[in-house]
């Protein structure tokens, strides 16, 4: 479809759906979870093992074909711990079979795979988890599309991942890194101001109200029998 059909009611209902979903399935399974956590897709999320917590408004966008899932080690007593405002997006897969930690308002992009083992060893490729390191990735950090974050690796806040890089070694802050394995591209300004996801909700307005209203405003005209219509016999317009 060209455009979003749904009327604003429907939104709404869904949304109450997955926050209602999130809540009595997802939530259970958190050793620790912040308030204002939205789920996309709660269905297509999955946590598989003990000790995970998320902070504050933590996002998760799944998508059927780009499950998130997080994954701790139990005999190694892995752990994964995700700071507030971090957004996760379709496809990623977080591994821990020792200690993956993550900062304050980190855009994690699709696809993307961090681990703190290697699960096989060179030679002995029977026994999990292999050689293990602890990661541990700092504030404010864009990791982008099908990047690889290995075991060992931290990343200092403020930096970038390339898409499609393979991190094997230490970023320093304000660092551009890409390619296979990961190097410096560029060094970004550590006076710079930076705009971060915990700006999105240090506004006198909430951002769930900011939200509605947005949804409000490009779905409110939208119309229950033209959404039918749209699935039955699109047309050019929809």
């Amino acid at each position: 479809m060209r455009q979003d059909n749904r009327p604003y009611t429907l939104v709404r209902l869904l949304g109450a759906y997955s926050d209602w979903y999130a809540k009595r399935f997802l939530h259970p399974q958190f050793e620790s979870i912040g308030p204002g956590a939205d789920f996309r897709k709660p269905t297509c999320f999955e946590i598989v093992g003990p000790r995970v917590s998320v902070g504050d408004h933590f996002h998760a966008m799944a998508t059927k074909d780009g499950r998130i899932r997080l994954v701790t080690w139990p005999e190694t007593e892995g752990r994964i711990e995700i700071g507030s405002y971090v957004a996760l997006s379709p496809g990623v897969r977080i591994k821990s079979a020792t200690s993956v930690k993550i900062g304050d308002s980190c855009v994690i992009a699709e696809n993307v795979y961090i681990t703190d083992a290697d699960w096989h060893g060179i030679y002995e490729r029977i026994y999990p988890p292999g050689e293990m390191a602890p990661v541990e990735i700092g504030n404010n950090v864009w990791i982008s599309d099908r990047a690889t974050v290995l075991k060992g690796v931290r990343i200092g806040d403020n930096s970038i991942v390339a898409a499609g890089a393979v991190v094997t070694s230490d970023v320093p802050p304000d660092t551009i890194v890409g390619g296979v394995p990961a190097k410096p591209i560029r060094q970004l300004d550590p006076k710079a101001r930076y705009s971060t996801r915990r700006d999105m909700f240090q506004s006198k307005k909430p951002y769930e109200e900011l939200e509605e209203d947005m949804e409000r405003r490009f779905l409110g005209p939208n119309r229950w029998l033209d959404w039918i219509r749209s699935l039955i016999s699109p047309s050019p317009r929809d």
